[in-house]
């Protein structure tokens, strides 16, 4: 148990598993736009490719290599695991878990972010719902067409594993360290009920008394873009997707990766240095 926390500084996690393009992008965009103190820790997943030679060539990164246990589930357990590997490793006032097929796009990102915490330690994260990268109307849209919410409203279905419940995504959310630590707290997911990697933590904290902060997506999009479903598309041999969901990921991810905005982190390899 680490017993004091360094204040005024972050612990970023960031877990990969084979996205090499993502990750270079991740990590140097967290480099080029982050002015709070921070450190960087990668928890690498067993990728054994290229994205694994990148990560160790880069000395200003703290890369953790876990090799999971021959009958670990893979997906977002795996992912969960090394996000509390990179927890238990910890020293700082804050940890932030980040997706490595999340980008952040604002200078000053995280210091806006941790302005939300309270100077009283009862607020324990900040963070938000799915970012939707696509028009306002068409999420409108898909919320007026959704038949199963509908349904399930109409007949007041009951939600007792709290799997329609809102929580604060890990995609980009930041904690505070401490009540991780004294709570006892872990990303595991809850197969049995359903719940994804972080919700089952988020619940936990609400149920034991603490604050959060719920940021809107068009809020925490400002900050950053995440590319949902884009490790499973990108290893479409290990992960099984719709297809209707694997052809909006790719349009997405074409889009977002040929900006110049991206395009512009991606060519300045000075960032790694």
């Amino acid at each position: 148990m680490i017993s004091e926390f360094i204040k005024g500084k972050a612990t970023i996690c960031v877990v990969n598993y084979k996205t090499p393009d993502f990750t270079r992008l991740a990590l140097r965009s967290i480099r080029k736009f982050t002015r709070y103190p921070y450190e960087l820790i990668v928890v690498d997943n067993d990728s054994q490719d290229e994205s694994l030679q990148y990560l160790r060539s880069l000395n200003w990164i703290r890369l953790i290599e876990r090799r999971p246990a021959a009958d670990e589930p893979a997906g977002g357990f795996a992912h969960a695991r090394g996000l509390d590997v990179g927890l238990e490793n910890c020293d700082t006032e804050f940890f932030v878990s980040m997706h490595s097929d999340t980008f952040v796009q604002k200078n000053n990102w995280l210091t806006d972010l941790i302005s939300h915490f309270d100077n009283e330690g009862t607020i324990a994260c900040i963070g938000s719902g799915k970012i939707e990268l696509v028009p306002k109307w068409q999420l409108l849209l898909k919320k007026a067409t959704d038949l199963r919410t509908f349904r399930r409203k109409l007949l007041r279905e009951k939600d007792d594993t709290g799997k329609y419940q809102y929580y604060n995504r890990t995609i980009c959310c930041i904690y505070r360290a401490d009540i991780l630590h004294r709570e006892n707290l872990s990303f595991l997911t809850d197969r049995n009920k359903g719940l994804t990697s972080g919700k089952k933590l988020y619940f936990e904290l609400l149920d034991r008394g603490y604050r959060t902060v719920e940021l809107p997506p068009s809020v925490m999009g400002r900050y950053v873009i995440h590319l949902a479903h884009a490790t499973q598309v990108t290893n479409p041999q290990e992960f099984n997707l719709r297809k209707r969901t694997t052809k909006k990921c790719h349009r997405l991810v074409d889009k977002v990766m040929s900006s110049n905005a991206i395009q512009s982190i991606l060519t300045d390899d000075s960032l790694d240095k």
